[in-house]
C-alpha cells in the first residue's frame, strides 16, 4: 500500500503530461460540483492512435494524480482501446481502492477522457 501511495504522491507533485496540447483533435472537460474538481483531457489522434495527451485541472491529490497516471497510460493506445477503459482499470492503475467518495474523485480524469472520446 505504501508503494501505491507513494506512486500517487510523486504523480501529485511532478505530474506528467499537464499542460495545454494546442493541436488536440479532441478535447473533455468534467467538473465535480460537490468537491470543485475539474478537468479537462486533451489528445490528438493519428491514424486511429493517441499520439500526444495533455491534462489541465485542480483537484485534490486524487484527481490530479489519477489524471498523469491516466494520461501516461493512453499514449499510443488506439481509440477502440480508451473506449475499454473502466472503473476497474483506474483502480488497477492506482493500486488502491479508494472509497465511495474518493473513487468519484479517481474518476473524473476517466470522464473528461471518455467526454473527449464523444
Amino acid at each position: 500500500m505504501d508503494l501505491y501511495q507513494a506512486t500517487i504522491l510523486e504523480h501529485y507533485k511532478n505530474p506528467h503530461n499537464q499542460g495545454d496540447l494546442p493541436k488536440a483533435t479532441n478535447r473533455g472537460s468534467v467538473s465535480n460540483p460537490l468537491c470543485g474538481d475539474a478537468i479537462s483531457m486533451a489528445f490528438k489522434i493519428v491514424d486511429d492512435q493517441v499520439e500526444e495527451v495533455a491534462w489541465q485541472g485542480e483537484g485534490c491529490v486524487l484527481t490530479q494524480a489519477t489524471a498523469s497516471i491516466l494520461s501516461e497510460s493512453i499514449k499510443g493506445q488506439k481509440i477502440a482501446d480508451l473506449k475499454n477503459i473502466n472503473q476497474e482499470a483506474i483502480v488497477k492503475m492506482l493500486g488502491i481502492t479508494p472509497g465511495p467518495n474518493r473513487l468519484e474523485c479517481a474518476l473524473l480524469p476517466l470522464r473528461a477522457l471518455l467526454k473527449a472520446l464523444d
